[in-house]
């Protein structure tokens, strides 16, 4: 029986390694000890201990296989790089990519993408759509449930109606935001938005499916929408300032309505724009140093934290690498590193790493995260970078040959702000943040041997 057990649960491993590790350790762990608990007063004292003690040990193999495992995490699927593997598809994915709808559909579970080919994709293209109508259009292409091939020929009495992102962003007016999809008998399913009335499309194959997470399917047509396709306003200008003033960002908004720097941000919003701001904790600590540069470097500074292109989240995850600024100009380089951290996105200088924590506004083409800490470019900070100068050896006598030294003071050049007065500006807040990198992985590491060392002291009692 405990055999047929474990057949049971590592298929259950296999099929649902999306699932999370502790999810599953604490499913496995009730279904082992159910025949347990079913039997405990039909079988005789010995029968019954021996079960148990059987059932303990599967749960402890089971337990260490998934906290031990990597594949027992969850891991995020990405639209644009599933149909990134079908050329044919290319189209339909740029669209994905510029409307943005392709971060949308990253950080939603459960979800259907009903996917055109380039060639049925060209209808589509000659009507010119405003890139806002063009996201409305792909939106109704999106189910907000999970259709594999099986179960799109599987549908109860023969027809369903879907909920699309079109309808969630409340933009489509009654019920313009379903689709409707009709089994047609013959292995054929039929696809047509509720706007149209009528089959507009067929399913044509599946292209990628991660089970009840998301299923990708190719439809032979676009769905046809007048609500979609209506022209939409463009976004009403943001005022850059007061959102990061709403929003935790106080400290850098003032400081840029200061500057001249918010002229160069101003001039770049319309051709695209990413900034990087960081959080009021961070930039206030910072204030004695910032005081303390001049005019050009307090804009220079500023600038520093705007990058001048559209970069999403899911941009930068995929696009790490040097970044040029607004601050950029010729031999001033004024650039930084994007680079992944697992699942976050760390913002890195010379000097110091910051870490992406959250998102103001993402309304292409402008986009405003925020960041735990201030960039510190090697260009305004270079006495954080210079070792200190080795001692002057000692002269053991004079000499006819060695110079005599000099009675004049030394020129001193115009120091750097000194870098205690904030502990994340020097290389020694790097370092620090990654000794607690380090032991943050080390305690996470930790706490899965204390998890397994409770699971065997556990099966020790009970055998």
């Amino acid at each position: 029986m405990i055999w047929n057990s474990w057949e049971h649960y590592s298929g259950f491993i296999v099929i649902n390694t999306k699932l999370r590790s502790f999810q599953l350790f604490s499913l496995l762990i009730f279904y082992t000890f159910i025949p347990c608990l079913l039997h405990i007063h039909s079988l005789s004292p010995e029968i019954t201990m021996q079960l148990c003690t059987m059932a303990a040990v599967t749960a402890v193999f089971i337990s260490m296989l998934v906290l031990l495992l990597p594949g027992a995490t969850v891991e995020g699927h990405n639209i644009t790089s599933i149909l990134a593997k079908f050329p044919e598809f290319s189209t339909f994915n740029h669209y994905l990519t510029i409307t943005h709808l392709a971060d949308d559909i990253n950080n939603r579970q459960t979800i259907t993408v009903c996917a055109v080919d380039n060639a049925g994709m060209s209808d589509l293209l000659s009507k010119h759509l405003s890139v806002y109508a063009m996201k409305n259009v792909l939106s109704l292409h999106v189910l907000l449930d999970y259709f594999g091939a099986k179960k799109l020929h599987q549908i109860t009495n023969g027809t369903a109606l879907a909920a699309t992102m079109f309808q969630a962003t409340g933009t489509a007016s009654g019920s313009s935001g379903f689709v409707n999809i009709t089994d047609l008998k013959g292995g054929k399913v039929g696809f047509g938005s509720e706007d149209s009335g009528r089959t507009d499309a067929t399913f044509v194959k599946a292209l990628q499916e991660i089970p009840y997470n998301i299923s990708v399917i190719q439809i032979s047509s676009m769905l046809p929408s007048a609500e979609a396709e209506a022209p939409t306003p463009e976004p009403a200008a943001v005022n850059i300032t007061s959102l990061m003033s709403a929003h935790g960002c106080k400290n850098f908004a003032e400081a840029l309505l200061a500057s001249d720097a918010m002229k160069t941000y101003a001039g770049n919003i319309d051709g695209g724009l990413s900034v990087f701001c960081p959080i009021d904790d961070a930039f206030k600590g910072f204030m004695p140093k910032y005081k303390n540069l001049t005019v050009a470097g307090k804009q220079s500074l500023l600038e520093y934290h705007g990058v001048p292109v559209y970069q999403s989240m899911s941009m930068l995850k995929s696009s790490n690498g040097l970044m040029n600024t607004l601050a950029t100009d010729g031999a001033s380089k004024y650039d930084f590193a994007v680079q992944n951290d697992g699942q976050d996105v760390t913002i890195k200088t010379s000097i110091v790493t910051a870490k992406i924590v959250g998102t103001l506004i993402d309304q292409q083409p402008l986009i405003i995260f925020t960041i735990d800490k201030v960039l510190l470019p090697k260009e305004l900070f270079k006495g954080a970078l210079s070792p200190a100068p080795a001692p002057a050896p000692e002269a053991d006598s004079p000499t006819a040959d060695s110079p005599k030294p000099s009675k004049k003071k030394k020129h001193k050049s115009s120091p750097a702000p000194s870098s205690s007065e904030s502990p994340g500006d020097s290389p020694d807040g790097a370092v620090a943040d990654q000794e607690a990198d380090g032991n943050n992985a080390a305690e996470m590491k930790g706490f899965r041997f204390v998890i397994l060392a409770l699971i065997f002291w556990v099966t020790s009692l009970v055998m």
